[in-house]
C-alpha cells in the first residue's frame, strides 16, 4: 500500500515538475503581455473619467487584483475610492450577493459617485459599470494597442478580446476590509479544528470584495435589485487559506488536469471550482500532517472523488457562502458528461500512476 502511495506521489511531482510548472511560466507570460494591454486602456479610462483610477499594479511579481480564470480568461478587479458613505446590507435574500445604501439620505451629494445612486439610496453596481463600459469603449479606440484589442459585444460585463486569442474582464469593485460579511458569518464551523483561530483571524482580516458584475441567483433572470446589488468575492482570503503544507502544490496539478482534460462543452468546470474544493478537502483533512507531501497522491484523489460526487448531485456549494451552488445554470448534460470523464481521470491516476506522463 505504501509502495502504491509512493509511486503516486513520485509521478504526480513529476507531473507538477513537468507540465504544472511550464503551465505556470506560459500563464505568467500572457498575463505581462495582457497587463500592458489593460494597462494602457485603463490609462485612457483615467484620462477621461479620473473616478477610475486603475489599481492594477505589480507587487512581488503578481498583479494586484488579477484572477486567472483559464490559461486564456482573465479578470481584472478595478478597485474603486470611497465607499464611505454607504452601508454594507447582506440580509441574504440575494445569494452571493449584498447591497451598498446611502448611510444617511443628506450624505448623497457627498459621494463620490452621487450620479449613480438609486432613487431609494442605493449605490447602483449596474449603473456604474454602464459607466465604465462606456469608457473603455472610448478607450480601446484610443490607446496605443488599438489594433490588437477589441470590446467583446452583446454582454453587459466590460470585456476585452485581446490578440483574438485571450479575453479579460475588467471589473469595477470595492474592497472591504474589517469586516465579515453576514452571510458568511456562520465560518468557520465550529465543530471544524482547521483553519484553526490565528488563521481564521488573518482570512476575516483580508475582508472580501464588492464587485460589479452580473449576479444571476433567481432563476437566470436579473431583477432591478439584483442589478443594483454587488456580488461577493473572497479572493485574499481564499488565497491565504490554501497556504501550508502541498496544498498549493495539489491545486496547481488539479487545474492543469482541468485544462488538459476537463475544457469540456458547456463549460462545466472552471478552476474556480477546483480552489473551493481544495478548502473543503482541508476541513475533511485538518491536521498539517495530512499535507505532507507524501500525502499529494491521497488529497489529489479526494478532490476528484469529491469533485466527481458534486457533478453527479449537479451542486458544489461555494466555500463560504454555502448557500450558492457554483454549478447553477450549467447544463445537466454538461454536468453528466464532466463527471464521466473526471471519473475516467481519477481511475486512470489511481490504477496506473505512469500514465501521468501522457496525461
Amino acid at each position: 500500500m505504501l509502495a502504491a502511495q509512493a509511486k503516486l506521489v513520485y509521478h504526480l511531482n513529476k507531473y507538477y515538475n513537468e507540465k504544472c510548472l511550464s503551465r505556470k511560466a506560459a500563464i505568467s507570460k500572457t498575463i505581462r503581455e495582457v497587463c500592458k494591454v489593460v494597462s494602457d486602456v485603463l490609462k485612457e479610462v483615467e484620462v477621461q473619467e479620473p473616478r477610475f483610477i486603475s489599481s492594477l499594479n505589480e507587487m512581488d511579481n503578481r498583479f494586484e487584483g488579477l484572477e486567472v480564470i483559464s490559461p486564456t480568461e482573465f479578470e481584472v478587479v478595478l478597485y474603486l475610492n470611497q465607499m464611505g458613505v454607504f452601508n454594507f446590507v447582506d440580509d441574504g435574500s440575494l445569494p452571493g450577493c449584498a447591497v451598498l445604501k446611502l448611510s444617511d439620505g443628506r450624505k448623497r451629494s457627498m459621494s463620490l459617485w452621487v450620479e449613480f445612486i438609486t432613487a431609494s439610496g442605493y449605490l447602483s453596481a449596474r449603473k456604474i459599470r454602464s459607466r465604465f463600459q462606456t469608457l473603455v469603449a472610448q478607450a480601446v479606440d484610443k490607446c496605443s494597442y488599438r489594433d490588437v484589442v477589441k470590446m467583446v459585444v452583446d454582454t453587459s460585463e466590460v470585456k476585452l478580446r485581446i490578440r483574438d486569442r485571450y479575453v479579460v474582464q475588467i471589473t469595477p469593485a470595492f474592497k472591504c476590509t474589517g469586516i465579515w460579511p453576514r452571510s458568511a458569518a456562520h465560518w468557520p464551523m465550529p465543530h471544524v479544528p482547521w483553519p484553526g483561530p490565528n488563521r481564521v483571524a488573518e482570512v476575516k482580516s483580508e475582508g472580501f470584495n464588492l464587485l460589479s458584475k452580473e449576479c444571476y441567483s433567481l432563476n437566470g433572470k436579473q431583477s432591478s435589485a439584483e442589478s443594483d446589488a454587488w456580488v461577493l468575492q473572497f479572493a485574499e482570503a481564499e488565497n491565504r487559506l490554501i497556504l501550508g503544507g502541498c496544498r498549493k502544490k495539489c491545486l496547481s496539478v488539479l487545474k492543469t488536469l482541468r485544462d488538459r482534460h476537463l475544457e469540456l462543452p458547456g463549460q462545466p468546470l472552471n478552476n474556480y471550482n477546483m480552489k473551493s474544493l481544495v478548502s473543503y478537502e482541508c476541513e475533511k483533512h485538518p491536521r498539517e500532517s495530512d499535507w505532507d507531501e507524501s500525502c499529494l497522491g491521497d488529497r489529489v484523489n479526494g478532490i476528484l472523488l469529491q469533485l466527481i460526487s458534486c457533478l453527479q448531485c449537479r451542486r458544489c456549494p461555494h466555500y463560504f457562502l454555502p448557500n450558492l451552488d457554483l454549478f447553477q445554470g450549467k447544463p445537466n448534460s454538461a454536468l453528466e458528461n464532466a463527471a464521466k470523464q473526471t471519473w475516467r481521470l481519477a481511475r486512470e491516476i489511481l490504477t496506473n500512476p505512469k500514465s501521468l506522463e501522457k496525461l
